[in-house]
Formats: structure tokens, C-alpha cells, sequence
């Protein structure tokens, strides 16, 4: 049976969740919601759907309603996401908020513990590995074929250049210098922890071109992260927001490496190669041929409808909470991680461990 959704915030995202929504068969878009009138009137036309201008009200007059979508935005694209999530959960709604689960960590904290004490479903739009790609990387790990892992390099980000530039006017991004950190930053950490497990420690080197100096701008737009994981693999991230052209692998590319093979995923969504670590395989020079799949888009867009579409199957399939994909505990991992990578900037690029997260009991419906 379909689930039953209303959406609050009615912009850009809030319109593309919807499209991918009326084209999903487990999905029953009931409502839409936005404190903006026009912009809910204009989406409820479009979606032929009913309109509300209050969450309370969207709720209340709704009662079949399973989950609430968050998108608002807000300042670091985040800091709207907290009240209408809480209110939601206190109503016994699964919800589902757009990255990142808030701007504040604090927030992000309160609501993880929230919809654990409600026992609802709370998942984040992890959408970077909801993938073909990372899908069959997957099988090449779960096969054996990776090995235990060395090391993870990421590399997504924004293409640019200084004749690219423009000062952002926008009050959600204008004067604030960790937007960047605080609004991308969870999308290449997501994927590297969904591929490698949890950090244990983050160092951070980050700084802002002349250009973006010479206009006043403060946003810290150049990270360079160096990441260790629990399993004793290490990392790398360089992430920057248009201020350059990027070169090999384009905007996003990952690659991991473990004692048995490598693979490389390029463009996020548009192939991945492998490489066997073969006895006898030359220490030098002579690169082995990779196995490539290439899955023929580049419609990063698609991203967005396997998302919701796992998040809905998941609530159909009522799985067990620990078992949540793309779960509010995992939006917040990467939330504690950004947290760390600001703060060991912040200490002229000291090492820090991130803020632990709260431990998983286990689910007594699913656990014998």
C-alpha cells in the first residue's frame, strides 16, 4: 500500500521531491505545506494536492498522513530543518529532512534522541550512494574482491574559477564562513562512512582563494581533510566550492582501495572501474586493466527519486530501526564529523575526535 506523505517547504527541493513522489508507486503525496502562501498554493496546483501554511494545521487535517518530508533550507542550507522535524515527531511521524539534518549539531543530537524515544523513523536525504555505482561497488566488497581497506580518496566538490565567481547574496550563505562546510560537506562524508565505517579522527587544513578575500567573503571554501577509521583505513577528502576547475574524475569521484583491489566511481552516478590486485602484478608503471562499468547517465537528478524511493520502502517494509538506510544516526555521524572538521580548523589544524555517537540497543521485534 502507498505511503501517505505531506512535504513542508515548498521551494526548489521540496518541488523535486514531489515529482519524484507522483512518479513512485509506494508513495501517496496527500499534502503540501510552506509558511510562504504563495509558494504552497503554487505547489498545491501543481501537485494536485491540498495546501496548508502551517505543519500544525498540514497534521491535524491530514490524519492519515505516515511521513512528513522536511525541506525547508535556512541558513548553511540547514538551520530551518529542527522545528518542523520535532513537531513532526512529537505528532508519531516518520520523517525524512533534507540534508543536513540541522546546521547545529546540538539540534541534529536532540532530534536522533527524539525519534529513538518516539520510535519513529527518522531518515536524512543521504542521496550520494543511493547509486548504481555504489551499488555494485557494494557487491565488489561484500564479495571479497576489495579486501580490507587502505584507504578511501574523495574528491566532490563545485567547478569554478576565479572568472566563474560571484559574491552570494543570499542571507543563508552571505557572512556565514562554514556554509560550505556546513551545507556539502555531509554528502562526500556520508559516502565515505557508508563505505568505510565510522572516524575516529579528523585533521583539517582549510582557507579561502584571494578572490573571495578581496570581495569580502568569508566563506572557508577549501577543505582538505585527512580522516582515520575505525578499522584502521585512513582518508582523504578535498572538497571546495567553485574555486577551481576540477581535473581527473570531474565534480565527485571515489576511490577505495583494499589488499585485494580497488575501485574507482566517477561522476557519482555514471560508472565505476575495478582493479584486481593479481599476484605477479608490476610494483610500477604498468597499470592492470580495470574492469568498467559504465551504467550510461549522467543525471545526477536520479539521485533524489532511488533516495525516497528506499526511504518509503523501508517504512512499507517496517524494518528494523538500527536498519534504517540513510537513518537519522548516520546524518548525524557526518554531522559530528563536520563538526570536528570545523573544529580542528578552528586550532590551526589540530587533530580531533569526533563527538561519539549514542550507542544501538537493537530492535526486541526483530532481535531473537
Amino acid at each position: 500500500m502507498a505511503v501517505k506523505i505531506g512535504i513542508v517547504g515548498m521551494n526548489g527541493i521540496g518541488n523535486n521531491h514531489a515529482n519524484c513522489y507522483k512518479t513512485d508507486e509506494l508513495a501517496d503525496l496527500a499534502a503540501v505545506c510552506d509558511v510562504v502562501k504563495e509558494r504552497a498554493d503554487a505547489a498545491a496546483e501543481k501537485h494536485g494536492v491540498k495546501a496548508y501554511y502551517s505543519l500544525k494545521d498540514m497534521i491535524e487535517n491530514e490524519p492519515d498522513l505516515e511521513v512528513v518530508d522536511v525541506t525547508t533550507g535556512g541558513i548553511d542550507n540547514g538551520s530551518w530543518h529542527f522545528e518542523p522535524a520535532m513537531e513532526a515527531i512529537g505528532y508519531g511521524k516518520h520523517v525524512l529532512v533534507e540534508k543536513p539534518l540541522s546546521n547545529d549539531v546540538r539540534e541534529a543530537r536532540e532530534l536522533v534522541a527524539a525519534a529513538d524515544r518516539k520510535k519513529v523513523y527518522l531518515g536524512c536525504n543521504l542521496n550520494h550512494y543511493f547509486t548504481s555505482p555504489a551499488e555494485k561497488a557494494k557487491q565488489y566488497m561484500e564479495s571479497g574482491d576489495i579486501g580490507e581497506t587502505v584507504y578511501c580518496l574523495a574528491k566532490m566538490g563545485f567547478n569554478g574559477g576565479e572568472a566563474n565567481y560571484g559574491l552570494a547574496a543570499s542571507p543563508k550563505i552571505k557572512g556565514h564562513p562554514y556554509f560550505h562546510m556546513r551545507a556539502f560537506l555531509t554528502h562526500p562524508l556520508s559516502v565515505m562512512r557508508y563505505f568505510c565505517g565510522d572516524v575516529t579522527h579528523i585533521q583539517t587544513f582549510s582557507d579561502r582563494p584571494g578572490f573571495r578575500r578581496s570581495a569580502g567573503d568569508v566563506m572557508v571554501s577549501i577543505n582538505s581533510i585527512h580522516l582515520k577509521f575505525a578499522s584502521g583505513a585512513v582518508g582523504y577528502l578535498l572538497s571546495q566550492r567553485g574555486d577551481a576547475v576540477y581535473g581527473l574524475g570531474g565534480w565527485w569521484s571515489l576511490e577505495l582501495a583494499g589488499t585485494r583491489g580497488t575501485f574507482c566511481i566517477e561522476n557519482c552516478v555514471e560508472k565505476i572501474s575495478y582493479w584486481r590486485a593479481d599476484k605477479g602484478i608490476p610494483a610500477i608503471s604498468v597499470q592492470p586493466e580495470p574492469v568498467v562499468t559504465d551504467f550510461g547517465t549522467n543525471d545526477f537528478n536520479s539521485t533524489f527519486g532511488n533516495r525516497l524511493h528506499a526511504f518509503l520502502e523501508d517504512v512499507s517494509n517496517k524494518v528494523a530501526f538500527e536498519n534504517l538506510r540513510g537513518s537519522g544516526r548516520d546524518a548525524l555521524a557526518v554531522m559530528e564529523y563536520t563538526h570536528a572538521v570545523q573544529e580542528s580548523y578552528e586550532r590551526g589544524g589540530e587533530l580531533v575526535r569526533p563527538n561519539p555517537l549514542p550507542p544501538l540497543h537493537g530492535d526486541p521485534h526483530f532481535m531473537k
